[in-house]
């Protein structure tokens, strides 16, 4: 008894030793910074936070002050942020997971810093209503309170980050939820703050969790691919540092090479193989220029020089130094032709901008606060682009969504940094997401222009709503006082801000039409000595065979349903034999009427034949797929999974278990919407059953070739081809091969034996 408690006490002295070594590392990077020394804040929220997770540990078996103390230090260390918000990430798990209350934290701490612990503390109950999924809640009160404080975003994005990086002790359904809302969610909002680094290690770790094989795979390739890439790097820039050193610029030239997930990323848009991705290396220039004020000057002289060492590709320049992304970016890109004949994309930043493209908006305070270190005048930067996007996210918020699937996408719209130029006609530039149309540009301009636009003059040409804008146009927005919103604009328009509006729009046209229609149903029952209650509007929505009481409502006010005998009849129980006359005009429409027969069909022959998850169901527990269980579960078509692939499943809302790809679209938005409902799942198959898989094949024609590439797939390999497209068109031919396979490793088998063919170009995996 006596060895345990010597053991327990040299636990816990290691433990404090551990912890106080924590956060005297922490104190050390922000002494080293340049923000006001607040040592006495932070100590006290360090003090306060250890005592109210005193005696809790974390899965790894670690103290549970560790995480916060992480977290405060990615915020210093990382972002470069100060006291308050260091003092914010060391709080901001006692609120949640004690009994102190944001109360507390404030007469402690003062407001701002409990503003910022309330904003990163999870919430119960919903905005949404009972279908609402927890974490789109949650994230839709980070953004609210980021709003009002961006240090509510970025210390989440902190605290995201060190959960990424110890995310191995969880089982694996949590891994893919985590990682899955990560890259569908945190990793854009870093890129949208600037936070490059990050954003690139936040991609990384959910690749590397949800992919483990493939991303050790490149890991691998890159490492094998390194030696040839230092000496291109070395032959490349040995002429640049000449040019540059004769010019005395002060300067560093950097190798970047693409992250792991970026190529993985490419080789699944592009379905091409890692040897097919040319861009894996880029050259970064980063110049301390001789004046502040002639940074912009010094970044274009940079470029001319290069030009007169290499050839530049004249499509691929990119000015982001006079025209900043919206995550602040500046930069010079080009891409340049070496000498071993390959294209090299040189970036060319000052110092300043480089902070900023790794650092992003935490940079801009540093730059703001006027002063550097040595007392040297800083540059003052605009943050105008930030609060613009701010004002969006509010936008958004203040028109509840009613749906959290539909809330994410919408906000996810707004997260993508991909810019174009536009000019209004008095000459103004306004920034605006690529594929954007002109109706999105006239609802970014006022929601008044949008819900009364008819058209759209583009460089003086008359232009249709949908038309796409370009970087460059000048748009001139057209109205008309009678021009109202149309539910076919939800289509075309691409931006977050119009998606929005349209719908709020159209909603609250739609529920006063519902009102309307509810005052017809209301009056026709009074007529008829009856009440309005649920049980009647079942009944009436199952005589007009609608599904929602909204829809009845909505066709009463439109007057498309008329209520009559009928009805009433229905409502008294008198039709009790609901005969071929209560569908009325609809049963001469061969398509109408029979939905809800084919649903109970349907119905009955899922409840057959897909496996219902109990309720105390092990979610932690893989699932398993084998020949003799497969056609218990649905597979969906968005992804088409076969044995082989990196698959979840997903317990759907009648508790049947959906299997997607971990990659695939619509499972990214589940596990970012509905990530306790997604589970592991394992193949488990003995190679008797066949799926479908489709492979595409270009090369140079000649005779034979068909002959010779369907001996390869049927003779050599035994596979099956199910259908054969083939075409030929001035010597190259194309085919798309529907093969029947027993997993994905045939697959590759069968694309491997393909490229061995003379004149086969290309061997791409479609489906």
């Amino acid at each position: 008894m006596g060895e345990q408690k010597l053991t327990d006490q040299e636990r816990e002295a290691a433990d404090a030793k551990m912890v106080d070594d924590a956060f005297k590392h922490l104190l050390d990077s922000y002494l080293a910074s340049r923000h006001r020394k607040k040592v006495d804040i932070i100590t006290k929220a360090f003090n306060f936070a250890r005592q109210a997770h005193k005696g809790v540990r974390r899965l790894s078996g670690e103290p549970y002050i560790m995480h916060p103390i992480a977290v405060a230090q990615i915020a210093c260390s990382e972002m470069g942020l100060g006291s308050t918000s260091i003092s914010a990430a060391l709080l901001h798990d006692v609120v949640e997971d004690t009994d102190y209350t944001v109360e507390d934290i404030q007469n402690m701490f003062g407001p701002k810093i409990a503003q910022i612990v309330d904003g990163l503390t999870k919430i119960s109950g919903g905005i949404f209503g009972s279908q609402a999924s927890a974490q789109a809640e949650n994230f839709k009160k980070l953004l609210l309170m980021m709003s009002d404080d961006i240090r509510v975003i970025l210390i989440k994005i902190c605290d995201r980050l060190h959960n990424m990086r110890t995310l191995d002790g969880q089982p694996p359904n949590k891994r893919y939820k985590i990682a899955g809302e990560t890259l569908y969610i945190y990793a854009p909002l870093a890129n949208r703050l600037g936070l490059n680094n990050i954003k690139t290690e936040l991609e990384n770790l959910s690749f590397k969790f949800e992919h483990p094989e493939k991303y050790a795979q490149i890991e691998e390739k890159l490492a094998s691919t390194q030696a040839s890439r230092d000496t291109l790097f070395d032959n490349f820039t040995k002429p640049i540092r000449e040019t540059l050193d004769k010019m005395g610029i002060e300067y560093t030239i950097k190798a970047r090479v693409k992250s792991p997930f970026s190529i993985w990323n490419k080789m699944m848009q592009k379905n091409v193989s890692f040897d097919q991705i040319y861009d894996i290396l880029a050259v970064r220039i980063i110049f301390k220029p001789k004046d502040k004020d002639e940074e912009v000057d010094e970044c274009f002289r940079i470029y001319v020089a290069l030009n007169k060492i290499y050839k530049s590709h004249p499509d691929r320049l990119r000015d982001w130094v006079n025209h900043p992304k919206a995550n602040g970016y500046q930069a010079i890109h080009v891409t340049l032709m070496s000498n071993m004949g390959k294209w090299i994309e040189v970036q060319i930043r000052s110092e300043r901008m480089d902070e900023m493209a790794e650092q992003g908006f935490a940079a801009h305070w540093k730059y703001k606060d006027g002063v550097d270190g040595n007392g040297a005048k800083e540059i003052s930067e605009d943050e105008g682009e930030l609060n613009n996007w701010l004002r969006t996210i509010k936008e958004i918020l203040d028109d509840p969504q009613p749906d959290a699937m539909d809330f994410l996408d919408t906000i996810k719209l707004n997260l993508f940094a991909s810019e174009i130029f536009v000019f209004t006609p008095k000459g103004e530039i306004k920034t605006m997401p690529a594929g954007c149309t002109a109706l999105d540009f006239a609802f970014q301009i006022h929601t008044f222009l949008g819900s009364h636009c008819i058209g759209a003059k583009v460089n003086h040409k008359l232009v249709p709503l949908s038309h796409k804008l370009k970087s460059g146009d000048q748009v001139e927005i057209l109205t008309s006082n009678s021009q109202h919103v149309q539910p076919s604009w939800i289509n075309f328009v691409s931006t977050a801000k119009a998606k929005t509006k349209i719908q709020g729009i159209l909603r609250r046209e739609g529920r006063e039409v519902q009102k309307r229609g509810e005052e017809i149903l209301d009056e026709f029952l009074k007529r008829n000595s009856m009440e309005l209650t649920f049980a009647v509007m079942d009944k009436l929505c199952a005589l007009h065979e609608v599904e929602k009481h909204e829809q009845l409502l909505q066709a009463l006010g439109e007057k498309t349903i008329i209520l009559g005998d009928q009805d009433l009849d229905e409502l008294q129980g008198k039709n009790n034999k609901k005969s071929e006359t209560s569908r009325g005009w609809r049963k001469y429409v061969p398509f109408l009427g029979k939905k809800k027969d084919d649903g109970e069909k349907q119905q009955s022959a899922t409840s057959k034949g897909y496996a219902v998850v109990p309720e105390n169901f092990n979610r932690k527990k893989p699932i398993y797929i084998t020949d003799n269980n497969i056609n218990t579960y649905i597979f969906k078509p968005c992804c088409h999974p076969i044995p082989g692939d990196d698959v979840l499943g997903f317990i759907d809302g009648k508790n049947h278990i959906e299997i997607h790809k971990r990659s695939c679209k619509v499972a990214s938005k589940l596990k970012s919407s509905y990530g306790n409902r997604i589970l592991d799942a394992k193949w488990d198959m003995k190679r008797q059953l066949l799926f479908d898989a489709t492979v595409s094949v270009k090369g140079i024609d000649r005779i034979g070739m068909l002959n010779e590439v369907t001996k390869v797939i049927s003779d050599q390999f035994d596979v099956n081809i199910h259908k054969l497209t083939i075409s030929c068109d001035e010597g190259i031919f194309a085919g798309v091969f529907e093969l029947l396979i027993h997993d994905r490793s045939d697959v590759e088998t069968v694309m491997n034996g393909l490229k061995t063919i003379n004149g086969v170009q290309e061997v791409n995996q479609t489906v």
